[in-house]
């Protein structure tokens, strides 16, 4: 059995957090972008929604029994596990298969990605909503018409982190959840920040992402272990960056 699986099987057989699953037969396909190419004929890997985005979507938004999560932290054990392109990926599908809208926040003020993704500025943000006064919605900016909004990271200081800590962060993301149907973040990584714990408590639940050949078996299971101390629901885990499929048959065995 491949090293990827095992680190999977092992991991959520004792954390109990599972990989998201084949989608129900009864549900219609998902609306996503085609892949998209470079001039030079390579794919672009940040436009296609894999098949592991479809079931997450799915499986976290749009097959709840009951009221599904409406708030979301998505964050990775370690760096570069390729959490940002996830969440861009995850609110653009998302977007697109709702009536209503998305919010992407950029919660990540120790690398922020996500402007330079959708080609936009981020001189005005989450650190101006958390500084100064003024509706929400005002440091938001849409970048998917009126569908799919982006709040960037805004400007940035050696402090900026301090600010995910602090008690205006629940005021707004009170208000985020007021204006928008869904708001997705992309967090720092677990293991060297505390930020995405702070986050995960003032959202309905997190979203651990694992990259295949790289994410160790203990340190995902100490990330899921302090998730559940801190009282942060754990949503699901994505495996990110697999080089290979896993068939839905050994999804089923995990």
């Amino acid at each position: 059995m491949s090293k990827n699986f095992e680190l999977m099987q092992q991991t959520f057989s004792e954390s109990e957090v599972r990989p998201s699953r084949a989608i129900a037969p009864n549900i219609p396909p998902l609306q996503t972008n085609g892949a998209r190419h470079h001039e030079d004929g390579k794919l672009d890997l940040g436009q296609l929604a894999s098949e592991e985005v479809l079931r997450l979507v799915q499986r976290v938004f749009l097959l709840q029994a009951e009221e599904p999560p409406r708030v979301v932290v998505l964050a990775g054990v370690d760096r570069g596990n390729g959490c940002s392109d996830l969440c861009v990926q995850v609110a653009d599908v998302l977007a697109k298969n709702i009536k209503g809208s998305v919010c992407l926040v950029e919660a990540n003020l120790r690398a922020p990605r996500l402007p330079g993704m959708f080609g936009t500025t981020n001189h005005h943000g989450l650190t101006e909503s958390l500084l100064q006064e003024g509706p929400v919605r005002s440091f938001a900016k849409p970048v998917r018409g009126e569908k799919l909004w982006l709040l960037s990271s805004g400007s940035l200081a050696t402090d900026s982190p301090q600010l995910l800590h602090s008690q205006r962060l629940k005021a707004r993301m009170t208000e985020l959840r007021q204006e928008f149907d869904f708001v997705i973040i992309d967090a720092p990584p677990l293991t060297p920040y505390s930020d995405a714990i702070g986050l995960g408590q003032v959202a309905d639940g997190l979203v651990i992402v694992l990259e295949a050949n790289s994410t160790r078996r203990d340190a995902a299971f100490q990330v899921a272990e302090n998730l559940r101390a801190a009282n942060i629901r754990i949503l699901g885990a994505v495996l990110n960056k697999r080089t290979y499929p896993i068939p839905d048959s050994l999804y089923r065995r995990v």
